[in-house]
């Protein structure tokens, strides 16, 4: 195993009715004006907005607000909360969503900490944040992690590149999680939400040597009941333990628990899903379950023991009499029909898109562009041609 920092201090209150006390909460982190930052008019019918300008009014803190972040969240929007931020003498960001919503939120907070720079000049890795206004949030879909996590990701619709930020100064001073607040959304996003979940796991999991046997077992557990919970939902989408047990699984994949003593992860099907993202504006789960199945008969031989162990440990393969390379791609095709089961494609067709050669390409140079050192991956480290041939695969 590798060393390694654990860092969460996101104060999470979890449960029915929790919302009610976002006012308190934001007093308590010394929140005196607020910006609530939410998505589309789900959160405006359903009068949960109502309720947490309600639960600010009872505590006397002004507030001012912005909706309309779309998945895979526009840079535009975030200059619109920026501007908007300034103007009103904001000092706290309250996002009211799920995971697009609290990366829009953050990047407006490193805005208003330096505001004399780009923000997106993070998001190109040409400067390091010097600040970040308080985050919290609100939560509504279980799937990113965004609530507990230092990460954000945002596109600049213009140019259509989807960019990734980490910084522990962005994580979130508290999330409130009712999972009671997910029983309205549509199967689609809440499939595409658990397969998030469980690939911001898988990416921690397939990495090239520093594992600790602990972390290992909570990465599997937590797995094996994210798909136990998903196929629940998909068949009664109201059950209050399903949607609990995946909301809470949504925070413990991306907040580093499932990283400690390995290497930092593998992240290659991110970044492969980002270009995917940026360039057709595909719903994220999805398209990392699209991506997945191509990346892992790519790669498995460079890493067949993390595949055989996890064939057998999270995709219940009987390893009995079969080699290696069978069992590991046995759980890969167990993984396919999982996907299948919940609803979601295992290739871009599937997905509904049909990149064209020079499309791929494209996606290909972006995302060598957007690795630090030319390459992806640590399962097996990726080259230009290597995800061509991935996204090839994939198609």
């Amino acid at each position: 195993m590798f060393n390694f920092n654990y860092y969460t201090p996101t104060k999470v209150v979890f449960g029915k009715e929790t919302e009610k006390q976002v006012g308190r909460l934001i007093k308590e982190f010394g929140g005196s004006r607020v910006l609530i930052h939410y998505g589309g008019k789900s959160a405006v019918r359903s009068g949960l907005i109502n309720q947490v300008k309600e639960a600010l009014d009872n505590e006397q803190i002004p507030h001012v607000e912005l909706g309309g972040v779309v998945p895979n969240p526009h840079l535009g929007k975030v200059r619109e909360g920026i501007a908007l931020a300034k103007a009103a003498g904001v000092d706290f960001i309250l996002a009211v969503g799920g995971g697009s919503v609290i990366d829009s939120a953050k990047a407006i907070a490193y805005a208003l900490a330096d505001p004399e720079r780009d923000v997106w000049e993070l998001f190109q890795h040409t400067r390091k944040a010097k600040g970040c206004l308080p985050v919290a949030s609100v939560l509504t879909i279980a799937a990113a992690g965004s609530e507990m996590s230092n990460s954000c990701v945002i596109t600049n619709e213009e140019t259509g590149e989807k960019r990734s930020y980490n910084d522990d100064i962005a994580r979130p001073k508290f999330a409130i999680m009712n999972p009671e607040l997910t029983m309205t959304l549509p199967d689609y996003q809440t499939q595409a939400g658990a397969t998030d979940i469980m690939m911001h796991t898988m990416e921690r999991y397939f990495t090239q040597g520093g594992n600790m046997e602990l972390t290992d077992e909570l990465a599997e557990g937590l797995l094996r009941t994210v798909m136990k919970y998903a196929e629940i939902l998909h068949a009664d989408p109201a059950n209050y333990e399903a949607r609990a047990e995946v909301m809470w699984a949504s925070s413990l994949a991306h907040n580093g628990l499932t990283g400690c003593g390995n290497n930092g992860g593998d992240f290659a099907s991110h970044m492969l899903e980002h270009e995917m993202g940026g360039m057709f504006d595909v719903t994220h789960g999805a398209g990392l379950a699209a991506v997945w199945p191509s990346w892992a008969r790519y790669v498995y031989r460079e890493d067949l023991p993390r595949f055989v162990r996890y064939a057998v440990k999270v995709m219940g393969v009987n390893p009995a009499g079969k080699t290696e390379e069978d069992v590991a791609l046995e759980g890969i095709h167990k993984m396919e029909e999982f996907y299948h089961r919940i609803g979601m494609p295992v290739n871009m067709r599937e997905l509904g898109i049909a990149p064209t050669d020079e499309q791929i390409r494209e996606m290909a140079e972006s995302c060598v562009r957007a690795s630090a050192d030319g390459h992806i991956g640590s399962a097996k480290v990726l080259y230009l041609e290597d995800m061509i041939a991935i996204y090839k695969m994939a198609r």
